[in-house]
């Protein structure tokens, strides 16, 4: 038997009812801050994301999945919206508009990585990107924003932490200090940390192996390298927060895992000791866009998986608004009835009302058993005699009485 390919899941009736809920309140949310929804395809040239790892990280060298059209173009899943987004900001000639451009998304990504609680192979992001401005304010909207859905679902017990990781000027001193610092410790980092060392040092900051994380912890601090613009950029970040009253956390390991990062990084987490690691992750990019062959241009943003969402919206015990029953239930008895009633539930569908209508040849008290189940408010009746009479039964279901109603006149009596 067939099942869902590892790493992926199916979205059930039950579970949609929250999909539906988080996607709403990101609309509603990013719309209070003049963000506009954006849907990029759901693979790219491969190159898009090629190019934007220079250092080489996981995404790119395994994580991604990779393929050959018939055309030989190579293409890949979308493994992240950044830089599609950052594509159709080039490509759509966006950067004449007046900046910055807000924009979010909602879709599909795909990571060939070690599936775990909220975190999939096919797995959901929602996210905003804020083009064209390097100022401090941009980087805590794009804070504020994530902060503002989470409060919208009633996420509670949420921490901000945040680092800066430098620019081009400041951080390849401090990547030669970090280098200095791990080279007598070579022999007792993991296998990836000792690659990191070469390839992208910053991510030695990230690693999560035990035998890492004390050496991590001694680390120099990147705030310490920091040049005078980026410092200045990073104060006027926390004292931005501050005046909103966002509290917050710093952590010198705190690093993004994509290396077109610059400057500002935060993560938005559980508080509680065993939650799951970070509902949202973000940071500056005033990098990607050139790299992507456009001019130097800033960005910032951030981006979450909704499945991780969802679960912490389960683990909290947070309500969802349900689904409205079907407000009627069409039973039919006898051959002619049931040709008539196809075009009953038409008429009452036109009119507004939901209408699930029974099917096949069940007993009547097979009919009313299932509109039982789907909570309707009214079953209507209609046999063979009805339709010779021009008639129809409406049962009122929540106390079984029960009434005949002219057919002409049944949208009026639902009505009423």
């Amino acid at each position: 038997m067939y099942k869902a390919p590892r790493g992926t899941v199916d979205i059930l009736p039950q579970d949609q009812l929250y999909w539906a809920h988080v996607t709403e309140r990101a609309a509603a949310t990013c719309s209070l801050y003049g963000y506009e929804r954006i849907d990029t395809p759901v693979f790219e040239d491969y190159g898009l994301f090629a190019r934007t790892d220079a250092q080489g990280t996981d995404l790119v060298e395994k994580e991604m999945y990779v393929f050959e059209d018939r055309s030989g173009q190579r293409l890949a899943l979308r493994a992240e919206h950044t830089a599609p987004v950052c594509r159709a900001y080039l490509e759509h000639g966006m950067f004449n508009q007046p900046q910055p451009v807000r924009l979010y998304y909602v879709g599909s990504a795909f990571r060939y990585e070690r599936p775990q609680a909220g975190r999939y192979r096919q797995h959901h992001q929602f996210g905003c990107e804020a083009l064209g401005d390097a100022s401090a304010s941009l980087d805590v909207e794009v804070i504020e924003v994530a902060l503002s859905f989470l409060a919208s679902l009633g996420l509670q017990d949420l921490s901000v932490v945040l680092n800066s990781i430098g620019c081009r000027k400041c951080q390849p001193e401090y990547v030669e200090v970090l280098r200095s610092y791990y080279q007598p410790l070579a022999s007792q980092v993991c296998d990836d940390c000792r690659v990191r060392m070469v390839k992208n040092p910053l991510r030695l900051l990230d690693c999560k192996e035990a035998s890492c994380r004390v050496i991590v912890d001694e680390a120099p601090h990147i705030s310490d390298h920091l040049c005078p613009d980026c410092e200045a950029h990073f104060e006027e970040v926390k004292a931005q927060l501050n005046a909103l009253g966002v509290g917050y956390s710093l952590n010198h390991r705190l690093v993004r895992g994509l290396d077109y990062y610059t400057r500002t990084v935060f993560e938005i987490q559980p508080k509680r000791e065993g939650g799951q690691s970070a509902i949202v992750g973000g940071g500056r990019y005033d990098g990607l866009i050139e790299a992507i062959g456009g001019k130097p241009t800033p960005g910032v943003g951030f981006a979450m998986g909704l499945e991780r969402v969802i679960l912490n919206l389960k683990e909290q015990e947070r309500g969802v608004p349900t689904t409205t029953a079907p407000r009627v239930y069409l039973a039919s008895l006898g051959q002619s009835a049931r040709r008539s009633a196809v075009a009953l539930g038409a008429e009452l569908r036109a009119a507004g009302h939901s209408v699930v209508a029974s099917t096949g040849e069940k007993s009547l008290k097979a009919q009313l058993r299932h509109a039982n189940s789907l909570g309707v408010k009214y079953t209507v009746i209609l046999g063979d005699d009805e339709v010779r009479d021009g008639r129809v039964v409406v049962k009122r279901m929540t106390d079984n009485t029960q009434s005949t109603v002219e057919r002409d006149a049944l949208r009026e009596h639902l009505a009423e």
